[in-house]
C-alpha cells in the first residue's frame, strides 16, 4: 500500500466509524477526507475494494483488542479483560462498525463483507484458547468453555449497542463469571470474584480488617 493509500484509508476509516459503512457513498466520502471519486477508484480498484480495505482496517483493531488478553491469567481472566475494554463508551464507533459488518457478511456472504464474520469468531477462539490450560485446549469440553465464553461476550455486546445500558451489561458478565467453572479440571467448582481473590487490593484490605486472634484471658 502507497502512502497517499495508507493516508486515505485512514481517513476513510475514520468517516465509517462515525457514518457507518451500510450506505457509504463515494461522492460524500470523498468530499470528507479531502479526495475525490475518481483517485479512490483508482486506488482502491472499486467501491468493493474500498470496504475491504476497511474491514481489514477495522479487524486490526480488533486484533489489538485480543493481543491485550495476551497476559489473562486463564479463561475468566480473559474475559474480565476483553470485557472491560468492550464496555469503554470510547470503543462504542468501532464496535458498531463491527456489529454492522459482522451482521453484513451474513447476509451478503459473497460480497464485499464476505467471511467477516467467520473470520472474527476464529480470531476471538485462538485467543481465547490460548488462556486455556494446554490439557483442556482440544478437549470437547475446552472447545465448550471457550465457546461458551465467546457467546457471552458477544450477547451482552450487542445488548449493550443497543440499549447502552452499561450496569447492567456488566453485572451479567459478573454473575456469569461467579457462576462458570474456573477449568474443566475443576468443573462444577465457582471461580471466586475477582474482589475476593487472594493479593487483589479488596481481599487484602479485607483481611487486615479481619479481628486477630483473642489472646486467652489469664487465670483468677
Amino acid at each position: 500500500m502507497t502512502a497517499r493509500q495508507d493516508e486515505l484509508l485512514e481517513a476513510a476509516y475514520r468517516y465509517a466509524l462515525d457514518n457507518g459503512l451500510a450506505d457509504l457513498s463515494l461522492r460524500p466520502l470523498s468530499a470528507a477526507i479531502g479526495s475525490s471519486p475518481r483517485v479512490l477508484l483508482f486506488l482502491f480498484g472499486s467501491k468493493d475494494g474500498l470496504v475491504r480495505a476497511l474491514l481489514t482496517r477495522a479487524r486490526a483493531d480488533e486484533l489489538k483488542l485480543l493481543d491485550n488478553t495476551g497476559h489473562a491469567l486463564d479463561l475468566p481472566d480473559a474475559v474480565e479483560r476483553i470485557w472491560a475494554w468492550l464496555a469503554a463508551p470510547e470503543h462504542r464507533p468501532l464496535l458498531r462498525l463491527w456489529a454492522e459488518a459482522y451482521t453484513r457478511s451474513l447476509v451478503e456472504p459473497d460480497g464485499a463483507w464476505a467471511g467477516f464474520a467467520r473470520a472474527t469468531v476464529d480470531d476471538w477462539l485462538d485467543v481465547l484458547t490460548t488462556c486455556q490450560p494446554p490439557a483442556e485446549r482440544e478437549t470437547a469440553d475446552g472447545i465448550a468453555s471457550r465457546t461458551l465464553a465467546l457467546s457471552v461476550l458477544r450477547g451482552a455486546l450487542l445488548d449493550l449497542l443497543a440499549t447502552g445500558d452499561e450496569p447492567r451489561t456488566t453485572a451479567a458478565i459478573r454473575q456469569h463469571l461467579r457462576s462458570a467453572p474456573h477449568s474443566v479440571a475443576s468443573a462444577g467448582t465457582a471461580r471466586p470474584p475477582a474482589h475476593s481473590r487472594p493479593g487483589s487490593p479488596s481481599a487484602l484490605s479485607a483481611a487486615s480488617a479481619e479481628p486477630g486472634p483473642t489472646a486467652p484471658r489469664p487465670a483468677d
